[in-house]
């Protein structure tokens, strides 16, 4: 057998050595640079995104603009670093004659067998990339994932962690997410139904609950909630004994639960002032004999 000789020729060698140093570093600056501007770039149209949806609360976007810049940055650099370290040891021990077949081989072998293994964790992380990365949720947020519904705590580039309603924690694998709902992004719908005597006059019905949703707009309680005055939609449905007359508005996200009592309650009351009945309990009929 042949002893393995690394190849020293001075001073052709160091300068190769040298050159590709400075290659890989140079590399590395560059490539560390289009991935800080193309992270940015995304992040910037995300938060367009939920702009012209109404969405401008500065502050809030702006520390989710932060996290999610940091954690993309910390990832892809992780990445970068370890590739052009790897590219810059073969180039050196090609560079000092060291057989990089054998190296080689055993890599595709072990990269190939990790494949197999590792996929669904790749998975996993590629779709937390581009969840982070295209902003589909944040912390706080209202989601529905599919295998549970609640609020964000967490997101990860491997899990997603939530809460729902009964305060249950979640933790969801990024790859087994195909769909998103959510609840927080743009703006929210409330829907009230008022209940009436199916004998009163709907136009005067609806005139008093126009009135009263006139001035729950001009409430400046409600003036950062309501994002346009609500609406009397009209008659909704007519049974025995009862008519019911839908309102509708738009608000700010997961606001409208809030907006649904307020309005509720005022138009109740305007309407026993108003005289106008509820609807009538129509007698059980008796039993079969």
């Amino acid at each position: 057998m042949t002893p393995l000789a690394i190849e020293w020729i001075w001073p052709d060698t160091p300068l190769a050595i040298l050159i590709t140093l400075v290659v890989a570093i140079a590399g590395r600056w560059l490539l560390l640079r289009a991935v800080k501007r193309g992270t940015d770039l995304a992040v910037d149209r995300a938060n367009q995104r939920r702009t012209d949806q109404g969405q401008d609360d500065a502050a809030l976007y702006a520390a989710r603009h932060s996290a999610r810049a940091a954690t993309m940055g910390s990832l892809l650099r992780s990445v970068i670093n370890a590739a052009v370290a790897v590219l810059a040891v073969l180039t050196v021990m090609a560079i000092l004659n060291i057989p990089l077949t054998p190296i080689l081989a055993s890599a595709g072998v072990g990269g190939v067998a990790l494949g197999f293994g590792a996929q669904s964790l790749v998975r996993d992380y590629l779709s937390g990339i581009f969840m982070i990365v295209e902003d589909q949720y944040g912390v706080g947020d209202l989601v529905d994932l599919g295998e549970a519904s609640g609020t964000i705590e967490d997101v990860g580039l491997r899990v997603t962690r939530l809460r729902d309603a009964g305060g249950q924690v979640w933790y969801i694998r990024n790859g087994e997410i195909v769909r998103v709902g959510n609840k927080s992004q743009g703006w929210s719908t409330a829907t009230i139904d008022i209940p009436v005597d199916s004998s009163e006059n709907s136009t005067r019905v609806i005139e008093v609950l126009t009135g009263i949703c006139a001035e729950v707009y001009a409430d400046p309680e409600w003036s950062q909630v309501l994002l346009e005055q609500p609406t009397v939609a009209g008659v909704q449905s007519v049974e025995a004994g009862r008519m019911t007359i839908r309102i509708t508005a738009r608000t700010a996200p997961n606001q409208h639960w809030r907006v649904q009592r307020a309005i509720l309650d005022r138009e109740l009351q305007a309407l026993k002032d108003a005289g106008i009945k509820g609807p009538r309990m129509l007698p059980t009929p008796p039993p079969a004999q």
